[in-house]
């Protein structure tokens, strides 16, 4: 049997003494209490801001910017990150899946903890283009998702790839450190002109996402060591996952929010397990790469042709198969789990029990 370190045992218990004493604490409640007036105060006061730049309303900046925010969705990473595995760059593919996870639960959280609004609509107009950009209205809003993670993907992307072209030249450095401030930034007017956040919110994402980013370009590497050739690595990321959902903060009021956290934290699982287990076969550094002898342009062309429809279908069949299935175990266990929005049959049996809104114990960090 394999040995557990020891580091992974004060890890864990770390985040489990952390949920036992937050919640008896109430450290949600007091951080709320502290923050969500400052900050619904500076939603108020930026409004005449969303205001001015909504000015310019035109049909044209309504599509460019709500095809922009589409770029940082969940429709985008599920195409996205395949792409990245079937091109042969396995590491960067592994790590943004991993640095998108934990993106969207620390984002997450803090709107959740903070539970601060939107801008108010009317008198600001919300363009919600797509199903998607519904949901996204239905979160909180401090700090801003979009401009966090494009922050952190567009840092990453950049950093990796001069570090595997071996780039020194400053015109090329700087050249992409423009093009990165350029997409980062049309996000985050993007953001404000349709209506979605207020300046605070844009500045939340933009600090939090350099801080982010910062943190994990000092980490990756041991991450990726850990990940391919670690000890313990598939127990011990299920043990964390399984943490994480109960770490989550409790919001004012029901989101959507926990639920992405949710998924993107089994698609990290799944990566993560996949990936050790396969890692020699299929994900080391010398298989094969995108526009060499070994995988030409039709080939990659042929794993899009079968892999984008085939992940697809197992999404669509994953999904199914989960709002069928769970619903029966919270009722035949006695768990009172609500769902938003993702598992209806949930949310409407939560009326005649004790309401949790997504935990399967009722948390109060």
């Amino acid at each position: 049997m394999e040995s557990i370190p020891g580091w992974q045992l004060i890890f864990l218990g770390g985040i489990a003494t952390w949920i036992v004493f937050s919640s008896i604490l109430n450290v949600t409640q007091k951080l709320r209490s502290l923050t969500q007036p400052l900050v619904s105060r500076y939603v108020m006061s930026g409004t005449s801001i969303v205001l001015k730049i909504q000015k310019y309303e035109h049909s044209y900046l309504d599509a460019l910017f709500s095809g922009l925010s589409c770029v940082v969705s969940v429709p985008f990473y599920t195409a996205f990150l395949p792409l990245l595995f079937w091109s042969g760059h396995c590491k960067l593919a592994r790590q943004m899946t991993l640095l998108i996870s934990f993106c969207d639960y620390m984002g997450n959280c803090i709107k959740d903890v903070v539970s601060a609004p939107r801008p108010s609509s009317p008198p600001v107009r919300r363009v919600t283009a797509t199903k998607d950009e519904e949901d996204n209205a239905m979160e909180y809003g401090l700090p801003s998702s979009h401009t966090l993670n494009t922050v952190c993907l567009s840092g990453y992307m950049l950093h990796y790839i001069l570090s595997y072209t071996g780039s020194e030249d400053v015109s090329t450095e700087l050249m992409g450190f423009a093009l990165v401030c350029l997409v980062v930034g049309l996000i985050g007017v993007g953001r404000i002109y349709l209506g979605m956040h207020s300046l605070i919110d844009i500045i939340g994402g933009l600090a939090l996402g350099l801080g982010i980013l910062t943190l994990w370009l000092c980490v990756d590497t041991c991450i990726d060591d850990f990940i391919v050739s670690g000890q313990n690595v598939a127990s011990f990321w299920a043990m964390l996952s399984f943490l994480l959902l109960f770490a989550y903060p409790t919001p004012e009021l029901p989101t959507p929010s926990y639920e992405y956290h949710t998924a993107f934290n089994g698609v990290a699982l799944g990566i993560v397990i996949g990936i050790q287990q396969t890692y020699h076969q299929f994900h080391h550094e010398n298989v094969p790469r995108i526009l060499t002898s070994h995988l030409g342009l039709h080939a990659f062309v042929g794993r899009i042709l079968v892999g984008i429809p085939t992940i697809l279908l197992v999404k669509f069949c994953s999904k199914a198969l989960a709002k069928w299935i769970l619903p029966i175990l919270a009722y035949t266990l006695g768990i009172p789990v609500r769902s938003t929005s993702y598992i209806p049959a949930l949310n409407a049996s939560c009326t005649t029990n004790t309401l949790f809104y997504h935990n399967l114990v009722h948390q109060k960090l």
